[in-house]
């Protein structure tokens, strides 16, 4: 194989196992729940928009943003770790990770949940954003850079065609089945919160300790 097919696998496998299309659909179902087919398919939607756009951002002007607010995907990884414990703790007690207030309209609730946290941290989050950035950065040319984008909005599409399937699964499943699936993955969910919130910090630690 050529460098750009080599680039083009390594690019789809790292993103995609970021990403996690089939992890995402409990998330998804639970935060859809008690939306209507057509709003719940417009989140999708609106979820991986955003989410492409965010990538694709990332990708390109990551370094940028990062060293123009001195900040770290260190510290994306501890904030995320925080949102993914949250989410995962309301999934473990099958319950919605986020509810609608009574002043709140369905498509402004739908709007809220698409952006976060389903597109953000949930399908677009630190391990994603940085696997891009780094791809990027090693990409050689304007060919595979070009490679790179394509996978993402590649990958994007077939997240979208897992969520706007979630409901058949979950329904074939059963209330008692989805329950059950939502507490096992509110338990993953929350082990790779600790996971990515233990990784920042030990690489502050790291970093601090050379400083000294």
């Amino acid at each position: 194989m050529d460098s750009l097919t080599d680039f083009a696998l390594l690019a789809f496998t790292s993103i995609f196992a970021m990403v996690n299309p089939l992890g995402i659909l409990p998330v998804y179902t639970g935060l859809t729940a008690k939306l209507p087919a057509k709003e719940a398919k417009h989140v999708a939607i609106k979820a991986i928009i955003t989410a492409i756009i965010t990538l694709i951002l990332f990708a390109i002007l990551g370094r940028f943003i990062f060293d123009f607010f001195a900040i770290s995907v260190n510290s994306l990884r501890i904030v995320g770790g925080v949102v993914f414990f949250m989410a995962g703790y309301d999934m473990l007690q099958a319950r919605l990770i986020r509810t609608k207030s009574s002043d709140e309209s369905v498509t402004e609730f739908a709007s809220d949940i698409a952006i976060t946290p389903l597109a953000i941290p949930m399908i677009c989050g630190p391990g994603a954003i940085t696997v891009s950035m780094i791809l990027m950065n090693d990409a050689k040319d304007i060919t595979h850079k070009l490679v790179l984008i394509g996978t993402i909005i590649f990958i994007m599409v077939i997240t979208l065609v897992f969520l706007l399937s979630a409901r058949k699964i979950i329904k074939a499943l059963g209330d008692n089945g989805n329950k059950v699936l939502m507490r096992i993955m509110g338990l993953i969910v929350m082990v790779i919160a600790v996971e990515f919130f233990l990784g920042g910090l030990r690489n502050y630690i790291i970093d601090l300790m050379k400083s000294v």
